[in-house]
């Protein structure tokens, strides 16, 4: 099985990789909730084009991100049928009685590109930098160590839960099992997620005593040291500069 790691290309050489993982988690976040918040398609798409030149930046390859943003355009871009028919305004068009108005479609549009925004900003951030490295960042800033602390075993571990689903699901077909729509299938697979289930809570416990017995006191600890550099105060200036730009009105600038 080929795992998803987000972190695979870290070792890669861009401004974004050299970027403060502190700074960058920091400055990322700001644009990410500038992007989401804004009210225009014209600059939604602005935005969405400064996404995908921060990508080539970075120098992930296109095809490793996109990929990832394909699971969020299943969700999103139903919304292109769905408010079109929903949201009250002028009429498109009618088919069979049903009115499709612009103003749901402009709606619809608008939420897509802003999310394909936020997800190519958020995966360039995340795949510019190892994971260990982003948790302790996290953890530098100020982050809740509990929560910092949830997203490192989930990540760590939600492979090892996938193979052991796997090496289940392998092990009764070789038993002739097939799974189906029906009671049967339904009770059998309903057992094997309990199972796993079982399983996935004996192993965290016992991580968590082997944890103890070695000292880990919830801190990350890695060798990672961290400094800012010039080139770090003018890319974060550059990017919350731009994630402000975008939420300028330009007639009241021009006046």
């Amino acid at each position: 099985m080929e795992y998803p790691e987000i972190d695979r290309y870290a070792s890669l050489d861009s401004p974004v990789h050299r970027f403060d993982p502190r700074t960058k988690i920091a400055t990322f976040t700001f644009l990410v909730f500038s992007f989401v918040f804004i009210q225009e398609i014209t600059i939604a798409l602005f935005a969405l084009f400064f996404s995908i030149l921060l990508l080539l930046v970075s120098k992930l390859p296109i095809g490793f991100v996109f990929k990832r943003v394909q699971v969020v355009l299943i969700f999103v871009l139903p919304l292109l049928i769905i408010m079109p028919l929903t949201v009250e305004g002028t009429e498109l068009f009618s088919v069979f009685g049903i009115s499709a108005t612009h103003e749901g479609l402009r709606y619809a549009s608008l939420i897509v590109i802003r999310a394909m925004a936020a997800v190519i900003l958020i995966l360039t951030m995340l795949g510019s930098m190892r994971f260990d490295t982003t948790i302790k960042a996290l953890y530098m800033l100020k982050v809740p160590s509990s929560l910092v602390q949830m997203l490192m075993f989930t990540y760590r571990y939600i492979f090892v839960i996938i193979d052991e689903f796997l090496s289940m699901s392998r092990a009764m077909s070789a038993k002739g099992f097939n799974p189906g729509m029906n009671m049967y299938s339904l009770s059998i697979i309903g057992n094997m997620v309990g199972m796993l289930i079982v399983k996935s809570y004996e192993r965290g416990e016992r991580v968590y005593q082997a944890m103890i017995s070695r000292g880990y006191t919830g801190n990350p600890k890695t060798r990672t040291a961290f400094a800012m550099r010039r080139t770090d105060y003018v890319l974060s200036a550059i990017l919350v500069g731009f994630a402000i730009l975008v939420h300028i009105n330009i007639n009241t600038v021009m006046m």
